[in-house]
């Protein structure tokens, strides 16, 4: 989107009104004069995205992009990192052995513990770098953007398989607030709220947002009776401070903090090694994770004569502290103990991470021929892991505070400096055809010290990350592209005395087109993809030495299809949906010769979206919605080896509501999973457990629950 240097202070992000004009007006957006009667023909909702550093149309980007409006993510009932993955095609999320802990997998490439993700995630131009803040609990958003395939030019290491980019609602002149409201089966309980307004008209802009959650629990121990999965709180506070002094410069204070308590490792003992067998958890010791985090960061936009200059700031403490079974048994299944050695064992495991990364940037007008983006970033990361198991313990708290009573014992100090220079330049040779060139270098040194003997290890890792795209509009709707692409995630360290594992990239040649069709009433885009990786990354566990350890396989083949489209046939209906096909298949691996041909690790090769959204008036100024949303994944294919597959699944969610037309209250009945599918959000195999059994973690079933949420 072009426009001139006075209509770009309109469309900075923080411009509540821009935002406004450009996803409400529909009309204006497909090219034509705001609608002046009420009857006049509906069209799709223009949602505008920052994937490439600059505000613009979704459809003017060259690129695989899942993007979710506020409104969007209203209607559709997104609260969480689960929600908006399970709507995405050849994307999943998997939330299992502790409450803070998560995998990820886009396109075939896959997050692994206590590692970097394969995917980089932003809020609010702050990237998250730990894998530990990716789950999170999403209220108060303004949009949300999936960038699928390697995005290292702009958004740096670790960006191998995509981007997530998350904006917060942004304060505003007008002083306003919200309250919300959840009750749920299995004693859930939510509570939010906000407000926002203005210390000082135009210059001075607050917005304060925070929540709390709580459940008993909806999965059992049949062995204790206690619920494995209950959530004591989970806390989230979040202040921004808008400061505009003049037309030229603006600052952006953020602060985050999140606390919470919950259930940890209630991995099931799959006795028939079958992930389609559905076992409940009968552990001795209950597993708990307590977790903590505080984030502060300051943005800062100066507008010169020759585009905007971007300061980025921010730091971030994190903790985690988890409590659990190690074998997963309990006396009177297993009279022997664990491994039948005659005693009862556990683990544990305490992480602290400190970050610091700056970045700064310069971003060209958007109203010219040849438009450009330069930028350096720094990031320094201190992380101390203790890892142990122990004998003889507590039951009810899974205590090792008696050293005599530790097995194992690992402690180790990880400090990461991370640094990077990039630049992307932009030219339209015409109108109708523009070729992106963009190049990021990431210098990755690392360093581990053992804390027990003093032993350091250190390595250094880099990688230039090349992106070439070739765009060529054939109209204000319909654009295709054609994309060569790089991605690298950094090597590192695993427990001491545990070998080293490489670095990981990725090579991705994409081509895609994007249209709008029927007059504004019909969306789609679709992309075809092929991609190399060279020593892909994936976890599996030494129970021997109580060790999670990262491992490469040589090489990787992967190839598929995104499809994404929206299609509004009347006023009030909607559908929406998607289809995601990955094939993924091992080349070559050192370690594992017999996988060569397999799918790769955690990989569904195929995943359907369908949605269907009815809005109708109700009289007396009410309004009623009605929405139904259909996910079906294809198998998933756990390990290397392939012999642990998940069987496929459909999944249904639907949500119920009554709205003031004016929408300033909503009062809305959710449903997700309500055909109570039993799953395992993660299994592992006996072969890669280290146990000499599989065990599985099972999904959350049926959640039933009640939403209210007023505005004032």
């Amino acid at each position: 989107m072009k426009c001139s240097p006075q209509a770009r202070h309109r469309l900075k992000p923080v411009s509540l009104a821009a935002l406004a004009l450009l996803t409400t007006t529909s009309a204006w957006s497909q090219g034509s004069e705001p609608p002046a009667a009420a009857d006049a023909a509906p069209k799709l909702e223009t949602v505008v995205v920052t994937a490439q550093r600059r505000l613009e149309r979704l459809q003017d980007v060259p690129a695989s992009v899942k993007a979710f409006s506020s409104k969007q993510i209203e209607s559709m009932g997104i609260g969480s990192t689960q929600d908006f993955v399970n709507l995405t095609p050849n994307m999943s999320f998997d939330n299992s052995f502790t409450y803070g802990n998560s995998f990820i997998v886009l396109r075939g490439v896959t997050q692994i513990n206590n590692a970097d993700s394969p995917v980089a995630v932003v809020v609010d131009g702050v990237p998250q770098n730990n894998q530990k803040q990716l789950k999170m609990n999403l209220f108060d958003i303004e949009r949300i953007e999936v960038l699928k395939g390697p995005q290292g030019a702009l958004y740096g290491r670790n960006a191998i398989g995509g981007a997530i980019n998350i904006e917060t609602k942004a304060p505003g002149n007008k002083l306003e607030g919200f309250v919300g409201a959840e009750l749920g089966n299995g004693g859930a309980r939510e509570l939010s709220g906000g407000v926002s307004g203005a210390l000082v008209p135009d210059t001075a802009l607050f917005r304060v947002v925070a929540q709390t959650k709580s459940s008993d629990g909806l999965i059992t121990n049949t062995y204790s009776g206690a619920k494995v999965d209950a959530v004591g709180h989970d806390n989230s506070l979040r202040a921004k401070l808008l400061l505009k002094p003049n037309a030229d410069l603006q600052i952006d204070l953020r602060a985050n903090l999140i606390d919470y308590a919950a259930g940890a490792t209630w991995d099931s003992i799959v006795a028939d090694r079958n992930p389609a067998t559905i076992v409940a958890p009968r552990a001795n010791i209950l597993g708990s994770t307590e977790g903590h985090t505080d984030e502060l960061s300051a943005k800062v936009q100066y507008e010169l004569s020759v585009g905007t200059l971007t300061s980025i700031t921010s730091y971030t403490k994190l903790t985690e502290r988890y409590r659990g079974d190690v074998d997963f048994s309990n006396p009177t299944d297993s009279p022997g103990g664990f491994l039948g050695l005659g005693f009862q064992a556990g683990q544990g495991q305490n992480l602290g991470v400190r970050m610091a990364s700056q970045e700064l940037r310069l971003t060209s007008p958007d109203d010219q021929a040849v438009r450009w983006i330069g930028g350096l970033y720094y990031l320094d990361t201190k992380r101390d892991l203790e890892t142990r198991a122990f004998i003889d313990v507590d039951s009810s708290t899974g205590q090792w505070d008696d050293a005599g009573k530790t097995i194992v014992h690992q402690q180790e100090s990880n400090h990461n400096r991370a640094s990077a220079l990039f630049g992307q330049v932009d030219v339209d040779f015409s109108k109708q055809l523009t070729l992106s060139s963009a190049l990021r270098y990431d210098r990755d040194q690392r360093e581990q010290t053992n804390v027990l003997n003093g032993a350091v290890r250190s390595a250094t890792y880099s990688k230039w990350q090349p992106k070439f795209t070739l765009t060529q509009k054939f109209s204000r709707d319909t654009l295709a592209y054609a994309t060569l692409s790089t991605g690298f995630r950094s090597g590192g360290f695993n427990a001491p005395g545990i070998p080293d594992f490489k670095a990981e990239t990725l090579s991705n040649a994409e081509v895609g087109a994007k249209t709008i069709l029927l007059d504004g009433r019909f969306l789609f885009n679709a992309a075809l993809f092929v991609s190399r990786s060279k020593d892909f990354q994936f976890f599996k566990v030494d129970i021997a030495t109580s060790s999670q350890v990262i491992t490469n396989i040589d090489s990787v083949a992967l190839k598929g299809l995104d499809l994404d489209f929206r299609f509004l046939p009347m006023k009030g209906l909607e559908f929406d949906g998607g289809l995601g096909v990955t094939h993924s298949s091992i080349r070559r691996s050192t370690a594992e010769p017999a996988t060569v041909g397999n799918h790769t690790p955690k990989t569904v090769p195929f995943k359907i979206n369908f949605g269907a959204q009815y809005t109708q008036p109700l009289g007396n100024g009410l309004e009623g919605l009605l929405r139904a949303d259909y996910e079906h994944r294809d198998k998933k294919y756990w390990h290397p080896d392939n012999m642990a597959v998940s069987p496929a699944l459909d999944l249904l969610g639907l949500r119920i509501g009554v709205r003031d037309a004016k929408d300033r209250w909503s009062v809305t009945l959710v449903g997700r999973n309500l055909g109570n599918k039993r799953y395992y959000a993660d299994y592992n195999a006996s072969r890669y457990s280290g146990l000499p059994y599989d065990i599985g973690s099972l999904a959350t079933g049926r959640t039933v629950g009640l939403e209210a949420k007023f505005r004032l």
